[in-house]
């Protein structure tokens, strides 16, 4: 048998709170996710998922064709989930080969293990894996793109938007369907699923680069949509909306206002006026009327964010907002440059919130306090039964442990447990 396992490393903390409901390489880039891109690599091999253990099961309930418990291999190549590959990545680092450890800096990208240096390993298999947990083996020095910080999706989303559009139409013929007074700029490089719905007075223009629209989408009248961009299964692009480039959304969301340079997950709402830029928004996340965030300094420098309770230099001049899953913000709530709010956090006030808002948070500008957890679960699931998903035991025992897991977040800036 053989198997690739891919991993997380100690560095999903980096990712969060976007990582706190889902592992590092279930995060999107571009069309697809970054498992999905290494998977495509070695498409006729076994590939398992390791992660951390209270995410198992959740994977498990949410992606069933997905292998998360692992079975003896012969040969088992171990590749890190935060690495955003090429076409080519199987040609960089092969299955076949010597037993070698593949790195790439300072990151640990991936360990070909055979015979006895893949029983030390087997053994003792950890949640998240280090280089420090594997034999001594040769190390090989490659060069691949790594995802260190949330703003790296961004910084990349527009060539992987053009790589996973030509990847996955490559050999699909596009619908013959007439859409009468719907504008098309380089039609050629527009990919429309079945069972889309587009209205008179659209304008899909992929001059600067390709457009992919998902099945059953439902684009109203006059919408406007700039490629590179991507639009997810179901979701629904209200009137008038503004879709500039590198922008990837999910299925079934609503989306309308500005939007650009933004990745958003599945279920997530941002569908009135206001803008939207150099932004990643988990799932379930709901933007009220007007709400706009700010990714651009007045004096054009360097935004800093914080990351696990640190600010850290994103080295980069536009750096929006990031919002955990089951986040809401309140009607023309207003976001600083780099601003970072947590999983299953309510924000509302009358001026800008603080710049980092905890997961469970409960306020804004004027107060903050801690979001109760029964609370929280009960609206999550109000919201969740309104799209037809049913919230299970596995969804509020997620809830459960995140809350305790983001203590020491709360209780850093004063707030009650």
């Amino acid at each position: 048998m053989k198997s690739i396992i891919i991993f997380e490393d100690k560095k999903y903390k980096q990712l969060q709170p976007l990582t706190y409901f889902r592992p590092a390489y279930h995060l999107r880039c571009g069309i697809l996710s970054l498992h999905r891109k290494i998977r495509r690599n070695y498409p006729d091999i076994r590939v398992e998922l390791n992660t951390r253990g209270y995410l198992r099961s959740l994977i498990k309930q949410n992606y069933p064709d997905e292998i998360v418990t692992h079975i003896k291999s012969d040969n088992i190549l171990f590749v890190n989930g935060r690495i955003l590959v090429d076409d080519d990545f199987y040609k960089i680092v092969p299955f076949e080969g010597p037993d070698e450890i593949f790195v790439s800096g300072s990151t640990f990208v991936a360990a070909r293990l055979s015979g006895e240096n893949l029983k030390t390993i087997e053994n003792s298999l950890k949640d998240v894996l280090d280089i420090a947990d594997f034999p001594e083996l040769p190390l090989r020095e490659i060069n691949v793109k790594v995802i260190e910080y949330p703003w790296d999706f961004i910084k990349y989303n527009s060539e992987e938007l053009i790589k996973d559009f030509y990847k996955l139409t490559k050999d699909t013929e596009p619908l013959k369907v007439d859409y009468p007074g719907v504008h098309f700029l380089n039609e050629k490089d527009i990919f429309i699923s079945e069972g889309v719905t587009i209205k008179p007075g659209v304008v899909l223009d992929a001059s600067d680069g390709p457009i992919f629209i998902g099945k059953n989408a439902y684009i109203m009248h006059n919408a406007s949509i700039q490629g590179p961009t991507f639009i997810g299964q179901h979701t629904i692009v209200k009137m008038s909306a503004t879709i500039y480039h590198n922008s990837s959304i999910g299925k079934v969301c609503k989306v309308g206002g500005e939007i650009e340079d933004t990745i958003i997950h599945s279920y997530s709402n941002k569908q009135h006026n206001g803008f939207l830029g150099n932004s990643y928004l988990g799932s379930w996340v709901n933007l009220g009327a007007g709400t706009t965030n700010s990714d651009l300094k007045n004096n054009y420098g360097n935004i800093k964010v914080f990351i696990n309770n640190k600010l850290i230099d994103s080295g980069r001049q536009f750096v929006g907002l990031t919002i955990g899953d089951h986040s809401k913000a309140a009607i023309n709530t207003s976001f600083n440059t780099g601003a970072v709010v947590g999983v299953s956090s309510n924000v509302f006030g009358g001026s800008f919130p603080p710049k980092y808002m905890p997961s469970f948070s409960w306020g804004g500008s004027d107060a903050i306090t801690t979001y109760d957890i029964d609370r929280s679960i009960e609206v999550a699931e109000r919201v969740m039964a309104r799209r037809n998903v049913k919230m299970t035991d596995i969804d509020k025992a997620l809830f459960r442990k995140v809350f305790e897991l983001t203590v020491d977040e709360r209780r850093q800036l004063g707030l009650p447990k």
